[in-house]
């Protein structure tokens, strides 16, 4: 959980800084392009990754600033964190307690999910887009996973390279003996990762599908499923329109049930799609904080849209008492008056004021 966030020319925000007092909700309202959203963009650069909008560091740095940015955070263990790009830097540059740290080790300290508006079609979007926000969740959980992923994305390029180039057996053997390794980890976390969240899983249920995962589900051993696909890179080096046409991991899906009404997450209503995305984070939350011992960020963009008032009800209790602190935007402050615990952030044309903490039973703030 973050104890205080600072924002330095980041987007809108020439310099905002957000103190929780302690709180595990933290609702931040404000008209639109008020900075809302850049505040949640900031938080999730925190656990390694480029951010909820997947930016350019050059556009998410402000305007008519030095061309840098900065986020610092605290967590309630004292844990010091941040985030710098500089101008010149081709990447981010990060350190934990002062000391410089690979970015992609930020997920040790900080577990981050987020919901933007974008989400909100998941599950009627393409398989690419549930196979990205999936991994993000497994990689939360599985701090390798999200290395494995680059890593097989990063040995792909050079397959595709070395079949257009015409390079040798030798190489391609090589290559696809990499590819294979890594493939057999990713699918086996995929797996692994949705059997522990359905457990902790209410009115919905996922599932992984692809050739590999299914190998696996049909109780072929690691070794044997990596050999097979071994051979199936080998008997498929060819190239059609100049791609690389091959199934793997690359192309595996997830699957979302609503157990409630016995439909596929897609045949539901809009409504119903996102009260089942939000039982996804929660669930997930449970999960991290029952593995780990540690409460996750739940980042939540524009959190009660396409939601009635029942549903945002029920919404808001189950996020206050969501094992994860919570960081939720909206237009309007009434409409989070149900969620206990929260400190309520103002942004106005991109500064952070008129911080309010209801005061706790005991008299303290």
């Amino acid at each position: 959980m973050i104890k205080s966030v600072t924002l330095t020319n980041f987007r809108n925000h020439v310099m905002g800084r957000i103190e929780t007092h302690g709180h595990k909700n933290i609702i931040i309202t404000g008209p639109n392009g008020a900075g809302k959203t850049a505040v949640l963009e900031a938080i999730s650069m925190l656990g390694g990754e480029r951010g909820m909008r997947g930016a350019a560091m050059t556009d998410i740095a402000r305007f008519n600033g030095d061309g840098g940015f900065s986020v610092f955070a605290i967590t309630n263990d004292d844990c010091e964190i941040s985030i710098n790009f500089n101008p010149g830097d081709t990447n981010r540059r990060a350190k934990v307690d002062g000391e410089n740290t690979p970015v992609t080790e930020l997920v040790r300290n900080v577990r981050i999910v987020w919901i933007t508006p974008k989400e909100d079609r998941l599950f009627v979007e393409g398989a690419s887009d549930r196979r990205a926000f999936f991994d993000r969740l497994a990689a939360s959980f599985d701090a390798a996973h999200a290395g494995r992923i680059a890593r097989l994305n990063k040995t792909l390029s050079e397959r595709a390279y070395a079949l257009k180039n015409g390079a040798d057996r030798h190489w391609l053997d090589a290559l696809d003996t990499q590819i294979a390794g890594t493939a057999i980890a990713i699918a086996a976390a995929r797996i692994q990762y949705a059997g522990e969240l359905n457990y902790f899983l209410n009115d919905c249920a996922i599932s992984v599908s692809g050739l590999i995962e299914k190998m696996l589900i049909d109780g072929m051993s690691a070794g044997d499923a990596e050999r097979k696909y071994t051979q199936y890179l080998k008997e498929n080096r060819e190239l059609v329109g100049d791609k690389m046409v091959i199934d793997g991991p690359h192309k595996s899906d997830f699957g979302i049930m609503n157990t409630k009404l016995n439909l596929p997450a897609h045949l539901t209503s809009t409504g119903q799609q996102k009260t089942a995305l939000i039982n996804l984070i929660l669930a997930h939350a449970k999960l991290i904080n029952t593995k780990t011992g540690k409460k996750p960020l739940i980042l939540l963009d524009e959190a009660a849209a396409h939601l009635d008032q029942d549903a945002r009800t029920c919404m808001f209790r189950e996020l206050g008492a969501a094992h994860a602190q919570v960081w939720a935007t909206g237009l309007d402050a009434d409409i989070f008056t149900n969620i206990p615990d929260a400190v309520f952030v103002t942004c106005q044309n991109g500064e952070i004021s008129n911080i309010v903490c209801p005061e706790k039973k005991d008299g303290t703030y």
